[in-house]
């Protein structure tokens, strides 16, 4: 009995010291006795997600009293996968996923809506633009995406099943963002593929690539998804923000605080803000690129209750998880507006 008693504690004390293994459902403590919170991010220097950095740089987090963390993944379905195991208490990411994971009886919500347009832009080589001039043409190229059931995997699916092309009619290929999905447009290893600004801004100034389909106005989502589609947010576990409510309010006072800020300011003075090495590309093409995002975000943080069921219906065309449970998928557990609804003036 002694072994047994000491053989679990040195496997609980092996457990205590990994962070797979730590309960999803706690946060850990600092040495004041708070929380250390977190937050994975599908690409730090993405425009889509700058609300997150910038209220870093605001001072925001500190304002509210908290300690945070901001860690960087160059995807959404790699920050998921972090998030699931405990290691972080939120992502700033796509929406979409908690919609993807309750389907698979995952529980996620989101606390702070920052758009409720994707904010993303399929790009053509120049090269290809001539073969590749709708949805229809893509079949028997190879399709750019962050990774493997990523945002721009889902919506790579969702805009060539509209066209009538199934998603075995093409190949996806994993680039991430940034220069490694430039430096594969350049060697020719894809045709085409999903980003984001400052990317979009990169090759659209070099003449490298055209604009597809462009989801960073409402105009051009409706027409190209039937309707708005939430996007960028902070999510978290269900059970993380029930068991630390005033954690998800100071969280939500912070980010709507940022928002709103960026509603009274020009791209020059955000762009300012962020920290220089995201204008890698130069600091007048960071500031062309913000321009052409900034209109994306709502300056409020609340969910579009008819974006969030356009969501739900454009995964149930494609989405061999959501597909077969469509009828099944509680939306009112995808998000929450109870703390951005308490966020003072």
């Amino acid at each position: 009995m002694k072994r047994t008693i000491a053989l679990c504690a040195v496997l609980l004390a092996l457990c205590a010291s990994v962070a797979g293994c730590r309960d999803s459902r706690t946060l850990p403590m600092g040495a004041d006795g708070k929380p250390k919170i977190t937050i994975m991010v599908g690409g730090l220097d993405k425009v889509i997600y700058l609300p997150a950095m910038l209220t870093e740089r605001l001072g925001g987090f500190r304002a509210q009293g908290i300690d945070v963390s901001l860690l960087s993944q160059p995807d959404g379905a790699t920050a998921e996968t972090s998030l699931l195991a405990g290691e972080v208490a939120g992502v700033v990411g796509f929406y979409d996923h908690t919609i993807d994971l309750q389907a698979k009886d995952q529980c996620l919500t989101s606390v702070v809506q920052f758009a409720n347009v994707p904010g993303e832009v399929e790009m053509v080589a120049a090269n290809k633009a001539g073969r590749i001039r709708g949805w229809r043409d893509v079949r028997g190229h190879n399709l750019g995406i962050t990774s493997l059931g990523s945002s721009t995997d889902f919506l790579t699916k969702a805009l060539a099943n509209r066209a009538g092309v199934h998603p075995d009619e093409f190949t996806p290929v994993k680039v991430g963002a940034g220069q490694t999905f430039i430096a594969n447009m350049d060697n020719q290893a894809i045709d085409a593929g999903m980003t984001t600004d400052p990317t979009v801004a990169r090759l659209t100034s070099t003449g490298k690539g055209r604009i597809l389909t462009d989801l960073r106005t409402e105009q051009g989502t409706r027409a190209a998804l039937g309707g708005l589609y939430p996007a960028s947010s902070l999510y978290m576990s269900c059970q993380i923000v029930q068991r630390y409510p005033e954690i998800a309010q100071k969280l939500a006072n912070a980010l709507v605080g940022t928002l709103r800020w960026m509603k009274t300011h020009t791209p020059g003075q955000i762009a300012a803000k962020m920290p220089p090495s995201f204008a890698s590309g130069g600091k007048e093409l960071y500031e062309r690129s913000i321009a052409d995002s900034v209109r994306m975000f709502n300056g409020d943080g609340r969910m579009n209750p008819e974006g969030a069921r356009n969501v739900l219906n454009v995964l149930s065309e494609f989405s061999v998880n959501v597909k077969p449970r469509k009828d099944r998928i509680d939306l009112a557990k995808t998000y929450t507006t109870r703390f951005v609804d308490r966020v003072p003036r």
